[in-house]
């Protein structure tokens, strides 16, 4: 006698169908946190190469502060500091120097300006010397290289490098997500001085010593974030950009602490990263 054959019943159909759903939502899970890491990795690669990019320009910009050109018939008595700066605050594109601030852009994120002496003649000069976006310097002129944080088209907050070149004031973008950008400046408070800096200020404490022709040196500090949130973690993390002494000890300093909890949701689990340099200037002014 034959036995006879049977199909499978409604219960093991519907066994092996919560099986294979179980199978799909899993390779699902496995596939979205797989996609999240690569994204997190990205940005963070991204990230490093945008913060050492632009502490590169910056530090070439600083070391180049104060150069005096003793070719020139212009004397250097005669020319303004050399270091500038607003703390909380941002700029426009086209106004003169740092003379008109506007309101602050990434948690109060700071305004660095850099003059020095051209070299050659011409609209450009000899080439040798340049301001932050490329353009020669002529030698009867000052040129500029001015770092603040503005917002591109669709808010995203940047750092930009504003100059004066043959045709006007302009500014390009150096790199995107800015978090937080400050600054201090290293004083010489010697007499006679040294060229050695005995304390750290922001730009609002040096205003008020009237002390800009003792700079000698500058601590940048820069916080980044990535596109998304692409972070796995959920912990709310806190940034000190000078360390968490300098934070503790000056609070009304804004933007020296980020704490990720009190950025918008859309922006806390980011991938970030800090970057942080001290560059002296290779001349010092009076």
């Amino acid at each position: 006698m034959k036995a006879a054959c049977r199909g499978w019943g409604m219960v093991e159909f519907l066994i092996a169908i919560a099986l294979g759903l179980l199978v799909t939502l899993l390779g699902s899970g496995l596939l979205i946190a797989s996609g999240s890491n690569f994204r997190n990795h990205s940005d963070n690669a991204w990230l490093g190469d945008g913060g050492r990019y632009a502490l590169q320009v910056m530090a070439q910009a600083i070391r180049q502060g104060a150069y005096s050109n003793w070719d020139s018939e212009l004397a250097p008595p005669a020319f303004t500091p050399s270091v500038d700066g607003l703390d909380a605050a941002s700029i426009s594109r086209s106004t003169d120097g740092i003379s008109k601030p506007l309101p602050p852009v990434a948690n109060g994120s700071d305004v660095l300006a850099l003059r020095f002496s051209g070299s050659g003649v011409g609209a450009n000069g000899d080439g040798s010397v340049v301001n932050c976006g490329g353009f020669g310097v002529a030698g009867e002129a000052r040129g500029w290289s001015i770092f603040y944080v503005g917002a591109d088209a669709g808010g995203e907050p940047e750092l930009r490098c504003k100059y004066r070149s043959a045709s006007g004031w302009g500014g390009d973008a150096i790199v995107r997500g800015v978090d937080s950008f400050q600054v201090l400046y290293g004083i010489d408070t010697d007499t006679p001085a040294d060229g050695v800096p005995n304390t750290y200020l922001n730009a609002t404490a040096v205003r008020a010593l009237d002390a800009w022709a003792r700079v000698c040196s500058v601590k940048l500090a820069l916080l980044l974030h990535g596109e998304r949130n692409t972070r796995a973690d959920t912990v709310d993390m806190r940034f000190d950009l000078f360390g968490a002494a300098y934070s503790e000890a000056h609070g009304g300093d804004q933007g020296v602490r980020v704490v990720e909890g009190s950025l918008p949701p859309a922006q806390r689990l980011r991938a970030r990263r800090m970057f942080s340099m001290t560059v002296a200037l290779r001349n010092r002014d009076g």
